[in-house]
Protein backbone atom coordinates (compact mmCIF):
# COMPACT_ATOMS: atom_id res chain seq x y z
CA UNK A 1 0.00 0.00 0.00
CA UNK A 2 0.96 3.47 -0.76
CA UNK A 3 2.75 5.53 2.19
CA UNK A 4 0.47 8.31 1.80
CA UNK A 5 -2.83 6.10 1.48
CA UNK A 6 -1.31 4.05 4.71
CA UNK A 7 -1.01 7.44 6.65
CA UNK A 8 -4.25 8.56 5.85
CA UNK A 9 -5.27 5.22 7.38
CA UNK A 10 -3.79 5.72 10.27
CA UNK A 11 -4.48 8.93 10.95
CA UNK A 12 -8.57 8.22 10.20
CA UNK A 13 -8.28 5.17 12.94
CA UNK A 14 -6.02 7.41 15.28
CA UNK A 15 -8.73 10.56 15.18
CA UNK A 16 -11.72 7.59 15.68
CA UNK A 17 -9.99 5.90 18.55
CA UNK A 18 -9.51 9.70 19.81
CA UNK A 19 -13.54 10.57 19.36
CA UNK A 20 -14.21 7.70 20.88
CA UNK A 21 -12.19 8.01 24.27
CA UNK A 22 -13.91 11.85 24.62
CA UNK A 23 -17.61 11.08 23.58
CA UNK A 24 -19.94 7.95 22.77
CA UNK A 25 -19.68 5.90 19.42
CA UNK A 26 -23.40 7.60 18.25
CA UNK A 27 -22.44 11.10 18.64
CA UNK A 28 -19.31 10.98 16.43
CA UNK A 29 -19.60 12.01 12.73
CA UNK A 30 -18.17 11.22 9.70
CA UNK A 31 -17.13 15.16 9.38
CA UNK A 32 -15.88 14.64 13.17
CA UNK A 33 -13.40 12.16 11.93
CA UNK A 34 -12.02 13.60 8.91
CA UNK A 35 -11.56 17.17 10.78
CA UNK A 36 -9.71 15.47 13.45
CA UNK A 37 -7.50 13.31 10.94
CA UNK A 38 -6.84 16.39 8.78
CA UNK A 39 -8.33 14.56 5.76
CA UNK A 40 -11.70 15.24 3.71
CA UNK A 41 -15.05 13.29 4.34
CA UNK A 42 -13.90 11.30 1.13
CA UNK A 43 -11.06 10.26 2.24
CA UNK A 44 -12.21 8.36 5.45
CA UNK A 45 -15.10 6.91 2.99
CA UNK A 46 -12.32 5.71 0.26
CA UNK A 47 -11.17 3.87 3.23
CA UNK A 48 -14.53 2.82 5.44
CA UNK A 49 -17.87 2.36 4.16
CA UNK A 50 -19.12 4.76 7.07
CA UNK A 51 -18.49 5.10 10.97
CA UNK A 52 -19.77 1.43 12.18
CA UNK A 53 -17.43 -0.08 9.41
CA UNK A 54 -14.58 1.90 10.44
CA UNK A 55 -15.39 0.61 14.00
CA UNK A 56 -15.70 -3.14 13.24
CA UNK A 57 -12.31 -3.01 11.70
CA UNK A 58 -11.27 -1.61 14.49
CA UNK A 59 -12.67 -4.26 17.10
CA UNK A 60 -11.40 -6.55 14.38
CA UNK A 61 -7.70 -5.37 13.69
CA UNK A 62 -7.25 -4.99 18.10
CA UNK A 63 -8.61 -8.30 18.74
CA UNK A 64 -6.42 -10.30 16.72
CA UNK A 65 -3.44 -8.26 17.73
CA UNK A 66 -4.45 -9.06 21.49
CA UNK A 67 -4.48 -12.62 20.24
CA UNK A 68 -1.50 -12.81 18.37
CA UNK A 69 0.29 -10.77 21.40
CA UNK A 70 -0.68 -13.89 23.13
CA UNK A 71 1.05 -16.31 20.77
CA UNK A 72 4.14 -14.96 20.49
CA UNK A 73 6.05 -17.40 21.89
CA UNK A 74 4.73 -19.92 19.51
CA UNK A 75 2.50 -22.04 21.63
CA UNK A 76 -1.01 -22.58 21.02
CA UNK A 77 -3.75 -21.70 23.24
CA UNK A 78 -5.16 -18.38 24.19
CA UNK A 79 -2.84 -17.72 27.32
CA UNK A 80 -0.07 -20.59 26.28
CA UNK A 81 1.96 -19.51 29.52
CA UNK A 82 2.05 -17.12 31.94
CA UNK A 83 4.90 -14.83 30.18
CA UNK A 84 2.01 -14.96 27.19
CA UNK A 85 -0.58 -13.71 29.47
CA UNK A 86 1.63 -10.81 30.52
CA UNK A 87 2.76 -9.93 27.07
CA UNK A 88 -1.21 -9.58 26.29
CA UNK A 89 -1.48 -7.10 29.31
CA UNK A 90 1.01 -5.64 28.94
CA UNK A 91 -0.42 -4.99 25.39
CA UNK A 92 -3.85 -4.05 26.64
CA UNK A 93 -2.12 -1.42 28.55
CA UNK A 94 -0.45 -0.34 25.63
CA UNK A 95 -3.40 0.00 23.89
CA UNK A 96 -5.75 1.08 26.99
CA UNK A 97 -7.11 4.52 25.45
CA UNK A 98 -9.37 1.97 22.69
CA UNK A 99 -10.32 -1.03 24.82
CA UNK A 100 -10.99 1.94 27.57
CA UNK A 101 -12.91 3.76 24.78
CA UNK A 102 -15.17 0.39 23.79
CA UNK A 103 -15.19 -0.68 26.96
CA UNK A 104 -16.85 1.99 28.76
CA UNK A 105 -19.37 2.62 25.70
CA UNK A 106 -22.39 1.51 26.31
CA UNK A 107 -23.18 1.67 22.44
CA UNK A 108 -20.58 -0.46 21.52
CA UNK A 109 -21.61 -3.78 23.36
CA UNK A 110 -20.84 -5.73 20.75
CA UNK A 111 -16.95 -5.46 21.68
CA UNK A 112 -17.35 -7.48 24.90
CA UNK A 113 -19.02 -10.48 23.47
CA UNK A 114 -16.40 -10.16 20.55
CA UNK A 115 -13.49 -10.37 23.23
CA UNK A 116 -15.57 -13.44 25.33
CA UNK A 117 -15.72 -15.30 22.03
CA UNK A 118 -12.22 -14.88 21.05
CA UNK A 119 -11.73 -16.10 24.85
CA UNK A 120 -13.81 -19.13 24.63
CA UNK A 121 -12.15 -20.35 21.25
CA UNK A 122 -8.44 -20.25 23.10
CA UNK A 123 -9.71 -21.45 26.70
CA UNK A 124 -11.78 -24.17 24.95
CA UNK A 125 -8.20 -26.12 23.88
CA UNK A 126 -6.67 -24.88 27.21
CA UNK A 127 -8.59 -26.27 29.99
CA UNK A 128 -7.93 -29.90 31.54
CA UNK A 129 -10.75 -31.72 32.10
CA UNK A 130 -9.37 -34.23 34.20
CA UNK A 131 -9.04 -34.46 37.70
CA UNK A 132 -11.06 -32.16 39.66
CA UNK A 133 -12.47 -31.52 36.64
CA UNK A 134 -13.12 -34.83 35.09
CA UNK A 135 -17.13 -35.35 34.82
CA UNK A 136 -17.82 -31.56 34.92
CA UNK A 137 -19.61 -29.65 32.22
CA UNK A 138 -17.30 -28.37 29.99
CA UNK A 139 -19.40 -25.73 28.43
CA UNK A 140 -20.63 -24.39 31.56
CA UNK A 141 -17.04 -24.61 33.32
CA UNK A 142 -15.89 -22.54 29.51
CA UNK A 143 -18.77 -19.89 29.91
CA UNK A 144 -17.64 -18.76 33.60
CA UNK A 145 -14.14 -18.53 33.24
CA UNK A 146 -14.44 -16.89 29.77
CA UNK A 147 -17.41 -14.19 31.55
CA UNK A 148 -14.70 -13.91 34.35
CA UNK A 149 -11.76 -13.09 32.31
CA UNK A 150 -13.52 -10.57 30.19
CA UNK A 151 -14.92 -9.12 33.21
CA UNK A 152 -11.18 -9.26 34.63
CA UNK A 153 -9.86 -7.29 30.91
CA UNK A 154 -12.62 -4.50 31.28
CA UNK A 155 -12.47 -3.68 34.98
CA UNK A 156 -8.97 -3.28 34.80
CA UNK A 157 -8.83 -1.23 31.68
CA UNK A 158 -11.63 0.47 33.01
CA UNK A 159 -10.90 1.52 36.69
CA UNK A 160 -7.44 3.19 34.96
CA UNK A 161 -5.11 -0.29 35.61
CA UNK A 162 -5.36 -0.04 39.16
CA UNK A 163 -2.31 -2.59 39.76
CA UNK A 164 0.13 -3.32 38.01
CA UNK A 165 0.40 -5.18 34.78
CA UNK A 166 3.33 -8.37 36.85
CA UNK A 167 1.43 -8.06 39.60
CA UNK A 168 -2.35 -8.70 38.06
CA UNK A 169 -0.84 -11.41 36.07
CA UNK A 170 0.23 -12.86 39.09
CA UNK A 171 -3.00 -13.25 40.51
CA UNK A 172 -4.74 -14.09 37.87
CA UNK A 173 -2.38 -17.07 36.79
CA UNK A 174 -2.90 -18.74 40.45
CA UNK A 175 -6.58 -18.63 39.74
CA UNK A 176 -6.42 -20.15 36.42
CA UNK A 177 -3.96 -22.31 38.18
CA UNK A 178 -6.82 -23.13 40.98
CA UNK A 179 -9.11 -23.84 38.32
CA UNK A 180 -7.16 -25.90 35.99
CA UNK A 181 -7.47 -23.20 33.20
CA UNK A 182 -3.29 -23.03 32.67
CA UNK A 183 -1.90 -25.61 29.71
CA UNK A 184 -1.32 -28.97 30.73
CA UNK A 185 2.31 -30.05 30.66
CA UNK A 186 3.37 -32.80 27.94
CA UNK A 187 4.72 -35.59 29.57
Amino acid sequence: MDRRIQKSRESIIEAFIQLLSEKNFEQITINQIAERANVSRGTVYLHFMDKFDLLDQCIKSHLVKLIESSLFCGVTGIFPSKEALLHSFRYLKEHALFYGAVLADQSVPEFRTRLQAALLRGLDKQIDMSGINQGRNKEIMLQFLASALAGMIEWWITSAEPYSTEELVDELWILMERNQMTPVPHV
